[in-house]
């Protein structure tokens, strides 16, 4: 029995019962895929699952308020994936009459849609021979094969594509890429692979050579930056506090968080009152406090935010001040979600 027929037959004992396996919609295959990136299944399936009930057509998504779209993605994090998500669902609309392309040349085109999602796309709605290689489908071939070609280098990139178009089933294509990339998040996962149980054990080159842990290879990753955030959490004689929207084009773009003050290294409360001036516009008197002795470090793929937050009490009314459960309608970041969250119960609210 070839690879890939081993792959078929796996998969048809072993499948999960996923939502987005019920259907080749290429708009909910195309939602799936995006919210998938960087996302475990476990994670990203409520997800899904609240995007098609909020909107069940690619019309819908393309109608709606980007705040809308981020505010529902929220605690997915990359949200640059969602604003890609909203602009290509206009694209669809705007310049498709609403259909997806059924070609990969033509999905690749769309913004924030790589390789592998033109390809799941194409494969999965269309039937199209093209290859899905994502960080399970590395992990497959360059454990069975022996590869120890870098996946995350040029070279790599290209040599896996080359590699799974050829040993892909051309005929069951919807059903083999599925199955590869389900074989490779349960039989043969990052840790702990089922090797014993593996349909591939014979031939396994890792296996045989007892190399398992060593495959796939990558190149040393990017080095991390560490940033210093000191939130200032203006909270006036009412209670209400307020939010800024970050429009710069960095992490979070577009979504809501408090006054931001961001420092080369962590500061003490004598900075921040000589800095305060220059980012808030109060009057005296006004009390500065940590909501926290302990700073919160927030990690994201290649940023460390090392976060405080500082309580700002004002005896002025805020001009654009929200209660607390007014923030909570607002796209935030999961570090200021979840200060929110804490918030009535602060021990400094009547302080």
């Amino acid at each position: 029995m070839s690879f890939s027929k081993k792959i078929l037959h796996w998969y048809s004992e072993n499948k999960r019962s996923l939502p987005w396996r019920e259907t080749t919609d290429p708009y909910k295959i195309w939602l799936s895929e995006i919210i998938l990136q960087q996302t475990r299944v476990a994670q990203g399936t409520p997800y899904y699952l609240k995007f098609v009930e909020e909107f069940p057509t690619v019309y819908d998504l393309a109608d709606a308020e980007e705040e809308t779209v981020l505010k529902l993605w929220q605690g997915l994090g990359y949200y640059s994936r969602a604003r890609n998500l909203h602009f290509t669902a206009k694209t669809i609309v705007e310049e498709y009459d609403g259909y997806f392309p059924d070609t990969y040349e033509e999905l690749i085109k769309l913004k924030g849609v790589g390789d592998y999602t033109a390809s799941a796309i194409a494969s999965i709605s269309y039937q199209k021979p093209e290859p899905v290689v994502d960080g399970n489908v590395y992990r497959v071939l360059s454990r069975y094969f022996g590869i120890d070609i870098p996946i995350n280098g040029s070279e790599g990139i290209s040599y896996f594509k080359k590699l799974a178009r050829k040993v892909l089933n051309s005929e069951q294509i919807r059903d083999y890429n599925q199955g590869i990339m389900e074989f490779g998040a349960i039989q043969c996962a990052p840790k702990k692979p089922l090797c014993l149980s593996c349909p591939l054990n014979q031939t396994c080159v890792a296996l045989q050579t007892n190399s398992v842990d060593k495959y796939p290879v990558k190149l040393k990753k990017t080095k991390i930056r560490k940033r210093f955030f000191n939130y200032l959490v203006v909270v006036d004689k009412e209670g209400n506090l307020s939010l800024t929207k970050r429009s710069a084009k960095d992490i979070w773009q577009h979504l809501y968080e408090f006054p931001l003050l961001e420092t080369s290294n962590e500061v003490g409360i004598t900075e921040i009152k000589q800095q305060i001036p220059g980012i808030l516009t109060l009057e005296e008197p006004h009390h500065i406090y940590e909501s926290s002795d302990k700073m919160v470090v927030h990690k994201l793929s290649h940023q460390h935010l090392y976060t405080k937050f500082w309580i700002v009490k004002t005896s002025n009314r805020l001009k654009s001040g929200m209660s607390p459960a007014d923030l909570e309608k607002y796209p935030v970041p999961v570090l200021i979600a979840e200060f929110i969250k804490t918030l009535k119960n602060s021990y400094f609210w009547d302080n």
